[in-house]
């Protein structure tokens, strides 16, 4: 290749690097404009023990070790120095949030609950809301069966089976198996 032709090659390359060097600085605006609008996704995190309002108020002073872990689960914190005390910790984020915290402190004496320490929890039905946040979500269908659709539901529950084929008669067992190593003479 001869020498002009790479000198205007190398020219005409470094024209186009400038020229696009120069594009990016009016695209400024536009790129924050875009990067607003195409985000990463980011998921829901849900740590620890989720304890609803309604396990709180099954706890009460009297119930055995065993029954609270039962109710509420294994413990996220159990020491080896406060041996009757556990603690639930629960946390939740969603995207662009603060995180929400929630703590529950049960204390034991003698294997029985004594006491307990918590934060204001959520219900059941507001910590599944608060998992659809930001979610559109669809129209639910009503759960209830008519009463034809009854009707004939305890219709085929009344209908009885066909009757079972007999069954088949095996073979007898064998009085010995053969050994399940070789024999040695």
């Amino acid at each position: 290749m001869p020498d002009s032709n790479r000198l205007s090659i190398r020219v005409g390359l470094s024209l186009v690097i400038c020229a696009g060097l120069a594009a990016c600085s009016s695209f400024n605006g536009a790129s924050t404009r875009l990067a607003s609008i195409v985000t990463p996704y980011q998921i829901d995190v849900v740590q620890g023990n989720v304890i609803t309002r309604e396990q709180v108020e099954l706890l009460k002073p009297g119930l055995p070790r065993q029954s609270v872990r039962d109710l509420l689960g294994t413990p996220l914190l159990q020491s080896v120095f406060h041996s009757n005390r556990w603690d639930y910790v629960f946390s939740f984020r969603h995207k662009g949030e603060e995180p929400q915290l929630r703590k529950l402190t049960v204390f034991f004496k003698d294997d029985v609950l004594e006491r307990f320490d918590a934060d204001p929890m959520p219900t059941e039905a507001e910590f599944v809301a608060s998992l659809d946040y930001g979610r559109k979500s669809a129209k639910v269908p009503v759960l209830e069966a008519s009463e034809e659709s009854l009707q004939k539901f305890k219709q085929a529950a009344k209908t009885p089976e066909p009757a079972a084929a007999t069954p088949t008669t095996l073979p007898p067992l064998p009085a010995s198996y053969p050994p399940l190593e070789p024999v040695k003479p």
